[in-house]
């Protein structure tokens, strides 16, 4: 896997959901691949901020990936 997930390559296959400077939602419309596992995510999250707090559904599994100045976090619907 790359060293830095290209949400802009992959952007088309994506709806847009919030963009507020430093976080970025997503929700995945077209089975991208997770940065950190490979499966097909339901939502992503960048974010450049230092802390987040999440509130995740019981049934949501959370992946993340560091990269050098943002945080990925790909949520999967089980």
């Amino acid at each position: 896997m790359a060293d830095r997930f290209d949400q802009h390559a992959v952007r088309h296959r994506m709806k847009l959901l919030r963009e507020d400077g430093d976080v970025t939602l997503y929700e995945n419309r077209d089975g991208v691949e997770c940065p950190a596992c490979g499966e097909p995510f339901t939502r992503l999250l960048l974010t450049e901020r230092r802390t987040h707090s999440f509130g995740l559904a019981g049934s949501e599994r959370l992946c993340v990936a560091r990269e050098d100045d943002r945080l990925v976090v790909c949520t999967h619907s089980e």
